[in-house]
């Protein structure tokens, strides 16, 4: 009898071998469970109908209200806000046996816009006003800063301007952003303003795709989104669920994808506002005891065993693509999901991420979840923020994969800031820079980024302030050639340029890093008097055309477009044509395109030869030391530069400044 073939994952990586059983056991949990959903709901789509089902409903049909709620173990729950004067005995909700209360109103019982909550007398005796768990607004009064829920039942629509196929965008060119801080105002900004004003300068630069932070309701502005309290709101700070309409449709009519921070690695505690013991137990949502507890982050972990909570979740998933037309997700902190220790460990042997330690309940969550967004909008973009490294992350789940597109290169900021920190110019070892940026899993697509939100956050430095600190505050000026600011400048074009071009199938960027923004991002809190002067970004910088930071815009819209014009980040992994230690100098192919960064801190080359694939002529297609750039217009753009043969081939000659980088083509 013939052994049955190994998965594809182990066939594709014979490292793999030992761990053949387990990748396989992935596969079939994975099948056994659709073929269960399937089997009861009919399909994995109508499975992940929460939404649908509980929360705030009204019937055109009936004209009457259906409130529904999972609150398996509460005493008792009742419905109240400004249509009952908040009045517990008004309007109680009766319990079936698979634990949902329900009632129905006369359809004039409530409007739109009344605040509402569930009054739940829990298993614990407590009794507590709460949010319902699928509500589509919740607001915040401005006096009290008490959280209420809102129904929403607009009479007229959204109308949406624009289609979009996400399918379109092969290599993800991914800029970070977060509405509220996205205007140069000391104040929370709104989902139009963005459309309005932001918008226009990410179609400028050529980004094909944002990524849109704390688009989940959460009670403290501070946490960046990531505490979230109610997975279906929209953030009420930044205007209505309209207004974020208008943003996602305005950004498809540039030619833009939109995917956005979806939580479902943790939840906020706060008992108030979330969902945390909603029925007065501890096991609702959450695991219960220690291990519903996420002590990094001070937060609830889900447990995804649990069908409702899988059910819920995958709910989430839908509601925000068909609801808002998301064209994806970056899923937060999956490092913390797939393990039960969150990552707080060396994953040194592949026994790491299948044994011991591996929630084999999140595995699964997260497979239904990746395969439920490419059947509702096939070409998504599912986006891991994953520092773990798990293998098959990104691979189909037939596979033995767990089905998202990308996962987030979370080691080269890292490293970036690492060298900056610790080793002087002459230090940097351009093979360490060549190993780092490529050594990542074959077939599975990386988003490469130098720096994002994380390395803008008070507390850390962005790679401008790394590189130029308080020197940026009095030297900006395009004619001031102060040596901190040259220095600068350069090695912040450089490292941009070769993270993009071979750290990974993608790039991403945060909002005003790309030209090099001064300032750190501090939310106001207690400790800053709760200011708003950091919480902002600073664009009549970049448009003032006598500042650097002018310069250094432009030379990252030239890169965007080099990279997407040339196709650079979908073709496969880049090949190596020199790494000189001793010149400080890397050049490497990728789509036909060549690639030459001089590193050396003081040494310009002339005549300087490398190989190169094929004979031909080649043209430049982008050079840091333009002067559009704030460079020194060493290479003129009409340089071309003929092959001839050397030792090894193919040959080419070019001089280079140092601290410069040059991308050719052939013709």
């Amino acid at each position: 009898m013939s052994q049955l073939a190994a998965p594809i994952l182990v066939q594709n990586d014979p490292w793999l071998q030992e761990q053949s059983g387990a990748i396989q056991h992935r596969i079939d949990h994975f099948q056994q469970k659709l073929a269960e959903i399937e089997s009861s709901h009919g399909s994995l789509y109508d499975f992940a109908n929460s939404h649908e089902l509980l929360g705030i409903h009204y019937s055109e049909d009936e004209k009457i209200w259906s409130i529904n709620e999972w609150a398996p173990n509460a005493k008792s729950v009742s419905l109240v806000g400004d249509f009952n004067h908040w009045d517990g005995d008004n309007c109680p909700l009766n319990r079936d046996n698979t634990g949902v209360w329900s009632t129905q109103l006369d359809g004039s019982a409530l409007k739109h816009g009344d605040k509402v909550k569930l009054r739940i007398l829990g298993a614990d005796y407590s009794l507590r006003d709460r949010i319902p768990a699928t509500i589509k607004r919740a607001i915040q009064d401005q006096s009290s800063h008490d959280y209420s829920g809102q129904v929403w039942h607009e009479n007229s629509p959204y109308v949406w301007q624009h289609e979009f196929d996400p399918s379109v965008v092969n290599a993800p060119m991914i800029y970070e952003a977060h509405t509220g801080m996205a205007g140069e105002e000391p104040r929370v900004h709104s989902y139009r303003e963005f459309a309005d004003n932001t918008l226009p300068r990410i179609a400028d630069l050529g980004y094909n795709t944002i990524q849109l932070m704390a688009v989940q309701e959460h009670p403290y502005y501070g946490s960046f989104g990531y505490h979230v309290s109610n997975l279906f709101a929209p953030c009420s700070r930044f205007g209505s669920p309209d207004d974020l309409k208008y943003l996602v449709d305005k950004a498809h009519g540039l030619g833009i994808a939109v995917i956005m921070d979806i939580v479902h690695s943790h939840a906020v505690k706060n008992l108030a506002e979330g969902l945390n013991e909603f029925d007065g137990s501890d096991n609702k949502y959450f695991h219960s005891g220690e291990k519903g507890n996420q002590p990094q982050w001070d937060s609830k972990c889900f447990d995804y065993a649990k069908t409702e909570v899988c059910q819920f979740l995958l709910s989430n998933v839908r509601y925000w693509l068909e609801e808002f037309r998301f064209d994806g997700f970056r899923f937060d902190g999956v490092t913390s999901m797939l393990y039960d220790h969150h990552g707080s460990v060396a994953f040194d042997h592949y026994d790491k991420y299948f044994s011991n330690g591996v929630d084999q309940d999140a595995v699964l969550y997260l497979q239904l979840a990746t395969t439920l967004a490419e059947q509702i909008k096939p070409g998504v973009i599912n986006v891991a923020e994953d520092m773990s490294g798990m293998p098959g992350l990104c691979r189909p789940i037939h596979e033995g994969g767990i089905g998202f597109t990308h996962r987030l290169a979370m080691g080269l900021p890292d490293y970036w800031i690492k060298l900056l920190k610790h080793k002087t110019d002459e230090e940097w070892s351009v093979n360490a820079i060549w190993e780092t940026l490529t050594n990542r899993r074959h077939g599975e697509p990386n988003i490469a980024y130098a720096e994002s939100h994380d390395q803008a956050l008070v507390g850390d430095k962005t790679l401008a302030f790394w590189l130029m600190d308080k020197e940026m505050y009095w030297h900006m000026a395009a004619e001031d050639n102060h040596p901190v600011i040259e220095r600068g400048v350069a090695l912040h074009k450089l490292i941009r340029m070769i993270t993009a071009c071979i750290g990974g199938e993608g790039y991403l960027t945060f909002m005003g890093n790309e030209f090099g923004h001064p300032e750190w991002l501090d939310f106001p809190r207690e400790g800053n008097e709760w200011s708003y002067h950091y919480c902002r970004r600073q664009w009549s910088l970049v448009d003032n055309e006598e500042l650097r930071y002018a310069s250094l815009n432009n030379f990252d819209r030239s890169l965007v477009q080099a990279c997407s014009e040339h196709h650079i980040l979908s073709a496969p992994q880049a090949n190596q044509l020199c790494c000189n230690e001793g010149d400080h100098l890397i050049a490497f192919e990728r789509a036909n395109v060549i690639g030459i960064v001089n590193f050396h801190p003081t040494q310009p080359y002339q005549d300087y030869h490398i190989s190169v694939p094929s004979h031909g002529v080649y043209k430049v297609i982008l050079s840091s030391d333009d002067s559009a750039f704030g460079g020194h217009n060493s290479i003129s753009p009409q340089q071309e530069y003929h092959t001839f043969d050397g030792p090894h081939g193919p040959t080419i000659s070019f001089n280079l400044s140092e601290r410069a980088g040059l991308l050719l083509k052939k013709v």
